[in-house]
């Protein structure tokens, strides 16, 4: 019997579908957040929006798409486990193309900056909700061995967003009064039509449909993404170590979970895990990205002293630079792991700041010029590093029936606040100069105990497996950091047996268990043998 089909697809194509739809989602996030940046300080956006030449209702009209995001996320926190994956996607999407159509079509004399900021507030819900699901979808979708590869594509694909929308908005500069910024804007609905239209015709994800006990579905969305049979042994093998971390959450048989679960600790840490997730979309936000990616051709006009046409020539040079370094992450994510790679972005990223504001303190252009070498070198660390890692984290580390209203608190904290820093840092900039950047350098100086004490490894590890190094650290009384460290990689039926050790479930699933995982790190492979014995004697 041939493997169930969703499109016409199965196993690998349909698995890379599901993936080119959630980067596609995550394309027109980026360029969402680049497109505003060479718009917002234009001589003929300011001309239509009078109001635009101040400051700080720069920062307010380009800001206030972030409290649309917030809204959104808030409404996947209160909805996403109801919705599911597909329809909350489907529907973010449509939100979106809504608000694009309201922010290109104000009329002059008629409420056009009012209008614009609904548009922008509109479109906001619509990229919040899919922020907040795609991750999630991606996750529940993957396999173990490609799940930080996927989402880290996913993460990534933003800064390719922001370099088109940069570019657009180069190449519109030229154009007619009406083509500079109407036309940027409205190019987004390409790519809302192409992921809201596609994702009709694609699954849910088999553990949300778990979780509501659609059984049916779930058994032939399994089979379908991996290649198997419905009836295989395989198919049964991932549904049952599904079924059996459903039952660890302690809240199986509902089908939304509620929110008090995200405030409960014990053997599941589901507070512990959802602050993990909430804390690296914070520090990605306080780190001070957005102060440039938002604001890098008012950062060389005022603070460098370009001209707007340079400024905006150099915002899509660096914008080639981001893109560049965000594909360094897909190659090393497995084998350099999550953690390293959020100590050395956060290296990379204080001293670049450091390097902005000591070349600012001057004041003479020679020495200006080293600032955009920081400014440079910064946008290249944040793009290896915390570009995509705060996407994937939340997505992983937090059990099943937490994760998606999990993931949803910590993209509400991603956009309250990106909000802050989009809001403040022209302000910052028009008042302390340099030390807008002294004070980023400081911040991300703060972040090393937080990351080498609080985070631990998730690296080729499967979502099931996360779960019993939470456990592990609960009923050993030690640091979840060690107790991932000295946990060895397990395969199906030691997850099962390991559960049972620390009290996650009283006894396993119905069905056969599967063959065991590749294990793709030489941990793995040499603490097999061990961990089977450690298994063998836990059945004794």
């Amino acid at each position: 019997m041939a493997p169930p089909t969703f499109a016409g697809l199965s196993g690998r194509p349909l698995s890379m579908c599901v993936s080119t739809i959630a980067t596609t989602a995550f394309l027109l996030f980026g360029y969402d957040q680049g497109v505003m940046s060479g718009i917002i300080s234009s001589p003929v956006f300011n001309d239509y929006f009078p109001e635009t030449r101040d400051a700080t209702m720069q920062g307010l009209v380009t800001a206030i798409y972030e409290i649309g995001c917030l809204i959104g996320a808030v409404f996947i926190l209160a909805m996403g486990d109801l919705l599911g994956r597909r329809r909350a996607i489907i529907i973010g999407g449509i939100i979106m193309i809504l608000g694009t159509i309201i922010q290109v079509t104000p009329m002059k004399g008629h409420g056009q900056l009012a209008q614009f900021i609904i548009g922008r507030i509109v479109t906001g819900v619509g990229n919040g909700i899919n922020t907040s699901t795609v991750p999630t979808y991606q996750a529940e979708c993957s396999k173990t061995s490609n799940r930080g590869l996927l989402i880290c594509i996913e993460g990534g694909i933003i800064a390719f967003g922001s370099l088109i929308a940069y570019w657009i908005d180069y190449g519109a500069s030229y154009g007619p009064d009406d083509l500079v910024w109407r036309f940027p804007i409205a190019f987004q609905i390409i790519f809302a039509l192409i992921f809201s239209t596609v994702m009709i015709w694609l699954p849910d994800s088999p553990r949300w449909l778990l979780t509501h006990e659609r059984y049916e579905e779930a058994e032939r969305t399994i089979a379908a993404l991996r290649g198997y049979e419905i009836d295989s042994e395989e198919t049964k093998a991932e549904r049952d170590m599904i079924l059996d971390s459903i039952r660890a959450s302690g809240f199986a048989g509902q089908k939304s979970t509620p929110v008090k679960a995200l405030f409960t600790n014990g053997k599941t840490q589901h507070f512990r895990r959802m602050l993990l997730g909430a804390s690296s979309q914070f520090m990605q936000q306080v780190g001070g990205c957005n102060a440039v990616i938002y604001y890098f051709p008012i950062l060389f006009q005022n603070s460098i002293g370009e001209t707007h046409n340079m400024a905006m020539l150099l915002g899509g040079v660096n914008m080639i630079v981001y893109s560049a370094f965000a594909t360094v992450s897909w190659f090393i994510i497995e084998r350099v792991g999550r953690r390293k790679l959020f100590l050395w972005g956060t290296a990379g990223q204080m001293l670049s700041m450091v390097l902005t504001f000591a070349c600012l303190i001057p004041g003479t252009p020679s020495a200006a010029k080293g600032a955009a070498v920081g400014l440079f070198t910064y946008i290249a660390s944040f793009g290896a590093t915390w570009l995509p890692l705060p996407w994937l984290y939340p997505a992983e580390i937090s059990p099943i029936k937490t994760r998606a209203k999990a993931n949803a608190v910590s993209t509400c904290t991603n956009w309250l606040f990106n909000f802050f820093i989009v809001m403040i840092t022209p302000i910052m900039i028009d008042r302390i100069g340099w030390g807008t950047y002294l004070f980023f350098a400081v911040v991300n100086g703060c972040f090393f105990p937080v990351l080498y004490f609080f985070y631990p490894e998730t690296a080729n590890r499967s979502l099931e497996e996360i779960d019993i190094i939470f456990a592990k650290g609960n009923a050993e009384n030690m640091s979840y950091v060690k107790a991932a460290k000295e946990l060895p990689y397990l395969s199906r039926q030691e997850v099962e047996a390991y559960a049972i050790r620390y009290g996650l479930v009283d006894a396993g699933s119905d069905g056969v268990a599967g063959r065991e995982v590749d294990v793709s790190s030489e941990k793995g492979s040499s603490s097999e043998k061990e961990s089977s014995r450690e298994t063998e004697n836990l059945k004794m």
